[in-house]
């Protein structure tokens, strides 16, 4: 009577084994469902203080929860039948190749290279159905609060910064790598005017406070300002233009998907090439400039470790601020007062007080461990700066040893802005998200983002605009678009 080789005899073992597992399983799936059964008809026929509307919501998401655990549990066990069925064929294997045994080192190497494949199969499966019940858990409060209005596309390079003008008509500016810096109308999503002067990446753009004026920077190592006058076109319904994000689940977007720009929108618009004033005196990159209340001078800030204070009309440098030990990331002015703060790679950044005009003093704010990114001032006595390392601190410019807030994120921070009138922070990521925090350090919301909108590569600026009907905040980062965005900021409060 012919007997069984011991590697069948194995496998069938085994074979019995997975079959009788996967009864047990299926049974105790069954008994499961009976004993869950039970409790949730309980809980609808209780009473509650809760609205019928609010308690037949959480049911539904619960439902949908548990629905998904069950999915993710039953593709886990598929998972782990298919590697017992490798190492099976494996070992079978690893008897004779060719007459000849595999060496213990060899299946050692190919059964670990085979197991992490479906190791790495069964995280993405576990990442894609957990994101899935984090989407639909998702209040849809937190969705109608924040609403992607208008995206901006024209730029043939990323954008560095955005900024809307404080004059009639607002416009909003944005400066990119191309070398331009463009206007749009903030309804419409036209472009209005181009301003090319710039042989460099132009890193940002500011508005006068009073004159239809811009300053841009630039990588040409200048900074220039010159003049526009755009005539606005016929705005559409506000209603026509909201788009509404509701039911999107939210999706990693490749680099691929981007804004298509082969068609130049600002081709059609008027160009500027030639600014009023140059501001010269930099030995690198100018990397951000703004102007000092009144507008009568500018401040830029260089990678060559320097800010200087021009004078706007004739263009002379007044004041050449030193003291950082890296190349400058940013600089800002107060909006009512002669301050002027600087943000560096030193890990640092510098308060510099222009009030007295005899005095002009400078404090020193440490507390980030990596590159200070930006650094901008609130309503009051209040700097908020982000950094690199992943944090963003409140300080108070009476007490400057220790931040009176700190907010810890998971990815490094852009240029920051602050909704001076409420006192909302907007943060914008490396990683595609922009988030809504408070003074306090308590997050209020993060933007949609999905397949079909919201941003796809680092988001690299955001501005608040508080007084116009329409958009409230806007975005812009190197996938070479601008979003505008409008937030409910008393509903977000509310939610707060």
């Amino acid at each position: 009577m012919p007997t069984e080789s011991g590697s069948c005899s194995t496998a069938r073992q085994a074979k019995q084994k997975r079959k009788s597992h996967s009864l047990s399983i299926r049974r105790t799936n069954s008994s499961e469902q009976e004993r869950t059964g039970l409790p949730r008809e309980m809980l609808e026929g209780q009473d509650s203080k809760l609205p019928s509307s609010v308690r037949s919501t959480l049911l539904e998401l619960f439902g949908q929860i548990e629905r998904e655990f069950e999915n993710l549990y039953i593709e886990n066990l598929e998972l782990r039948r298919e590697i017992e069925t490798l190492n099976e064929r494996l070992a079978a294997e690893g008897q004779a190749i060719d007459g000849a045994e595999l060496s213990k080192g060899q299946l050692k190497t190919k059964a670990s290279h085979s197991t992490s494949q479906l190791s790495q199969k069964l995280k993405t499966t576990y990442k894609a159905s957990t994101s899935k019940i984090v989407s639909s858990f998702k209040t849809t409060t937190s969705r109608a609060v924040c609403q992607l209005v208008k995206e901006y596309i024209g730029h043939r390079d990323g954008i560095w910064d955005v900024s809307v003008a404080r004059t009639q008509p607002v416009v909003l500016g944005t400066a990119s790598a191309d070398h331009t810096a463009l206007l749009w109308s903030i309804e419409t999503g036209r472009c209005l005017v181009k301003y090319s002067g710039h042989v460099g990446s132009v890193n940002s753009i500011k508005f006068h406070p009073s004159e239809q004026l811009a300053l841009t920077a630039s990588g040409d190592q200048t900074a220039h300002i010159w003049s526009y006058a755009v005539q606005l076109p016929t705005p559409q319904p506000i209603a026509d233009t909201i788009q509404q994000t509701c039911g999107e689940d939210e999706v990693e977007c490749s680099d691929k998907d981007e804004p298509d720009v082969d068609a130049d929108v600002s081709s059609d618009c008027p160009t500027i090439r030639v600014p009023l004033t140059s501001l010269k005196s930099h030995q690198g990159v100018v990397i951000a400039a703004d102007w000092l209340v009144g507008g009568k001078q500018a401040v830029t800030a260089s990678w060559d470790r320097t800010a200087n204070l021009f004078d706007v009309e004739t263009a002379e440098l007044v004041h050449s601020l030193t003291g950082h030990d890296q190349e400058l990331t940013h600089c800002c002015t107060h909006p009512t007062q002669r301050l002027v703060v600087t943000s560096s790679r030193d890990t640092t950044f510098r308060l510099w007080d222009f009030r007295d005009p005899s005095i002009h003093s400078v404090n020193v704010f440490q507390g980030h461990t990596d590159t200070v990114t930006s650094a901008v001032f609130t309503v009051g006595d209040n700097v908020v700066s982000g950094s690199d390392d992943r944090t963003v601190k409140v300080w108070d410019l009476r007490n400057m040893r220790s931040p009176i807030a700190t907010i810890r994120t998971d990815s490094a921070i852009n240029r920051i802005n602050v909704c001076v009138g409420q006192k909302i922070i907007a943060l914008p990521h490396d990683n595609r998200q922009v988030r809504l925090f408070d003074m306090s350090g308590v997050r209020l919301a993060r933007l949609p983002r999905s397949s079909r909108q919201g941003h796809r590569r680092m988001v690299c600026c955001s501005a608040w605009s508080e007084d116009h009907p329409m958009c409230n905040l806007f975005t812009c980062g190197f996938d070479r678009q601008a979003i505008g965005w409008n937030i409910n900021i008393p509903a977000l409060l509310q939610e707060k």
